[in-house]
């Protein structure tokens, strides 16, 4: 068998296995060469989810006939100007997108350079370049794509349906419009518009908001909470939805560093962290973060696509993350999503349909009290566990009867209103300014008494338990050496761990909070979220589960009566508190319902 090097044809094709995966990745490439030439605004049309044509058209600085033909040729770029890989300012470097695609396809360029006479055009058929020739083309550059993979039949097999693929590119063109709000972008299949964003002037972070908003909905910013933090020359921006604003996976997730959209597994493991104490397991945030550094501290020639980095210094920006985030939901003190109300008062609207020339009276004949709506939304408490007579009475005055409401202070406008009554011994009802809020007791007092115990324990340490007998766990190898690694900070955490010998651990304290524990369970899921978020997840969750559960058993119980001070009190103590907003879990723990939408369900509006 003779080695010999093979035509570059096949080696371009190879190439665009990596490079061009599907019509997206190609969408992707050509709408950052567009970025990075200077656009303002860039137009995708797609037909037959790209397959048949993908056409990218922009208004950037265009190219000459000279740079028309280098621009095809494999590993040609203008954007390594010192040919320094390790400072890349651009969002392409590699000179592989376009000789991929036109390995693959039938490409065409046609490109007008800034202040030139005219524009000209240039054909690759599937590897086979032609020479630049005169055209009509305003100022920029227009990219056509068509017959993609014809030259390779093989992958045709592997795509998905053209409304799937079509997605896809909508997807990659979101992102990208979400980290560039000065650009201006539009994306159509030949016979309607499917996006459609236009460029957002002034201040960054205002102009990321508005696009923000027309990119993931108008509920998002109202209810995204802003992130400003900087460390050591790293700056963090953007926004983060309230943790009763939440998904079911974590795909509404947009992480961008130095305006590049990327995956990374450190920085969705800092973003899980920062939200552990609000939300479920099986619960997401809403976000979009913004992270700026150092080209020299990132490296982002991890893989051909681009969408993975890595940080020179990751425990510093997973830490700021964390802390930013943490910071900012603070920040947002008692707040609810405005989903919540909207939810309450989809629920408040009739099943049965209208029934025209009927009295407004009779075409609602089931209309929920407002004890039901609030029960939709409230967390069933745990059953066994009765009144107790040690729990905390807010301080109200003995003589006071659970009955008696204290009337409003005069001038008084308070965020969540003044208690007004309580309804099956579970929901506060008070009155705002200018409307309603139910409060879940039981939910809303959890919350108080969970933080109360975490800046107990902040202020105090954890307390350790020396185990008599210390158990001795078999891992693997390389997890044992990362575990040891990060033995000071589970010491934080009071988990006191030793090396004893290769793949063994000896674990000697634990925290108290965990009482009789799973040494060996705890150490292996351990070592799992090491390896994988590079987070002592499992230990931390733990802790929390364990507080959560005090913090439920030691709070007023649904079903107890109180009095009117005693529920001003626990309003005031909510607005006071941070995350008071949602239970432990990520549910609301308070309904409000403004008087206008009040009205419309009487038909006062």
């Amino acid at each position: 068998m003779t080695l010999r090097l093979l035509p570059p044809t096949l080696v371009n094709r190879i190439a665009a296995g990596e490079v061009v995966e599907r019509p997206a990745s190609a969408v992707k490439e050509l709408v950052e060469n567009a970025i990075d030439a200077g656009a303002t605004r860039i137009d995708v049309q797609m037909a037959d989810g790209g397959r048949t044509l993908i056409a990218v058209t922009d208004d950037g600085r265009g190219m000459s006939p000279e740079d028309l033909s280098l621009a095809v040729e494999r590993h040609a770029t203008s954007k390594l100007p010192d040919d320094d890989l390790v400072d890349i300012g651009f969002l392409g470097f590699r000179g592989e997108a376009l000789p991929s695609i036109g390995s693959v396809a039938r490409l065409t360029l046609t490109s007008r350079a800034r202040g030139a006479d005219s524009a000209w055009t240039l054909t690759v058929d599937a590897g086979l370049k032609g020479e630049p020739a005169p055209a009509a083309h305003p100022q920029g550059t227009r990219v056509e794509v068509r017959d993609l993979f014809y030259a390779t039949p093989a992958r045709l097999k592997f795509l998905k349906a053209a409304r799937t693929e079509f997605q896809h590119a909508q997807d990659v063109i979101a992102r990208l419009a979400m980290a560039h709000p000065q650009v201006a972008f539009s994306l159509s299949d030949g016979t309607k518009q499917a996006l459609r964003l236009n460029a957002n002037q002034g201040e960054l972070f205002d102009a990321r908001l508005s696009r923000l908003g027309a990119v993931l909905g108008r509920e998002f910013a109202d209810n995204a909470v802003p992130v400003d933090a900087e460390r050591e020359g790293i700056r963090l921006t953007g926004h983060i939805g309230l943790p009763t604003y939440n998904r079911g996976n974590a795909q509404h997730q947009y992480l961008f560093v130095n305006g590049r959209p990327c995956k990374d597994r450190l920085l969705h493991g800092a973003v899980r962290g920062a939200y552990q104490d609000f939300l479920a397991h099986d619960r997401h945030p809403v976000l979009a973060l913004y992270l700026e550094l150092p080209p020299r501290d990132v490296d982002v020639n991890v893989h051909p696509a681009k969408a993975e980095v890595r940080f020179r210094e990751p425990g510093l920006v997973r830490g700021l993350i964390v802390g930013a985030l943490r910071h900012a939901l603070n920040q947002a003190g008692h707040r609810a999503s405005t989903t919540v109300s909207g939810a309450a008062l989809g629920a408040l609207q009739p099943h049965d349909a209208v029934r025209p020339g009927l009295p407004f009276a009779h075409q609602m004949p089931h209309r929920p009290t407002v004890g039901q709506v609030a029960g939709a939304f409230a967390a069933q408490a745990p059953q066994g566990f009765g009144d107790r007579s040690d729990l905390p009475r807010f301080e109200a005055p003995p003589s006071a009867r659970p009955t008696d409401i204290a009337p409003p202070v005069e001038g008084a406008n308070y965020p969540l209103g003044v208690a007004r009554g309580q309804v099956h011994g579970t929901y506060i009802i008070a009155q705002t300014a200018d409307g309603i809020v139910i409060v879940d007791q039981h939910a809303a007092h959890e919350r108080l008494v969970y933080e109360r115990m975490k800046s107990a324990l902040d202020a105090d340490g954890l307390k350790r338990q020396m185990l008599l007998i210390p158990e001795v766990v078999e891992i693997e190898e390389a997890a044992a050496d990362r575990l040891l690694a990060r033995a000071a900070e589970l010491a934080d955490l009071g988990l006191a761990v030793e090396g004893f010998g290769p793949g063994t651990i000896v674990v000697r304290e634990v925290p108290a909070l965990l009482g009789d524990a799973d040494v060996q369970g705890l150490i292996r899921d351990l070592a799992d979220d090491l390896t994988e978020w590079d987070e002592a997840l499992a230990l931390k969750d733990r802790l929390a589960d364990v507080c959560a559960t005090m913090a439920c058993h030691g709070s007023v119980r649904a079903g107890r009566r109180l009095n009117g001070d005693e529920m001003n009190a626990l309003l005031r103590q909510m607005e006071a508190t941070p995350h008071s907003g949602q239970c432990n879990h990520g549910r609301p723990t308070y309904v409000e319902l403004k008087l206008k939408d009040i009205e419309k369900l009487f038909g006062r509006r």
